[in-house]
């Protein structure tokens, strides 16, 4: 057994494989997959490796200013929700759905009160290697893996590049994941709060795809 692995049962790996298997179900299927999601968080597998990395989402606070939702689980579940209905946009809807279920899960090992202020500083780039060790536990498809982590690991890059920030990596950003997937996860989780403004929103994406040098005629949002 690998360093860091936890042993578990044969049928123990079947339940927790098919409760994959089912989310992935309500994912791709649902007009709202949250309410799957919210039925089945009290489900005891969901406070074990590595759902506890879903699991501990409700507990993490966030910004009220920008997060009027509440916690991260709040903010998870309207995600979803938006991207259920945008996921017929995206080239790749499996990975498209599991990177907006996953997209926070960084947040939970981030989540700091600095001068008075909630922040979760990097959450991303955790958000990232988390994705991988979730998604190791139920496929061998490196490709998939990376696709999902990549977008999570660039889904902040839209606040980035519309600010100028130094955080930026538009060269990374372009090698290593599509452009279109991230605005379009970026829209789904600006929309996934209390009263969104989406026209403003809508606008900050295409100001990010026309900063990315990229004609945005594909995007029809």
């Amino acid at each position: 057994m690998e360093k860091g692995k936890i042993r578990m049962s044969e049928e123990h790996i079947r339940q927790l494989h098919s409760l994959f298997s089912q989310i992935e179900v309500h994912l791709l299927n649902d007009d709202k997959p949250s309410e799957y999601l919210n039925a089945v968080y009290n489900d005891p597998m969901f406070r074990q490796f590595p759902f506890d990395m879903l699991y501990k989402l409700k507990k993490t606070e966030q910004s009220k200013v920008h997060h009027p939702e509440g916690n991260v689980w709040n903010h998870t579940m309207l995600v979803v929700d938006e991207a259920a209905q945008a996921k017929a946009k995206s080239r790749n809807p499996v990975v498209f759905m599991w990177a907006a279920l996953l997209h926070d899960i960084g947040k939970p090992g981030t989540t700091r009160i600095r001068k008075g202020r909630i922040t979760a500083y990097d959450h991303d780039k955790l958000g990232a290697e988390l994705s991988v060790r979730f998604l190791e536990c139920f496929t061998e498809d490196r490709g998939f893996i990376r696709e999902v982590s990549e977008l999570i690991r660039y889904h902040m890059h839209i606040l980035y590049v519309l600010k100028s920030l130094p955080f930026a990596d538009l060269q990374g950003l372009c090698k290593n994941t599509d452009i279109w997937e991230v605005a379009l996860l970026g829209l789904c989780d600006r929309l996934g709060r209390t009263n969104p403004d989406r026209g403003k929103i809508e606008a900050d994406i295409r100001f990010f795809i026309e900063k990315c040098n990229v004609s945005n005629k594909r995007m029809d949002l």
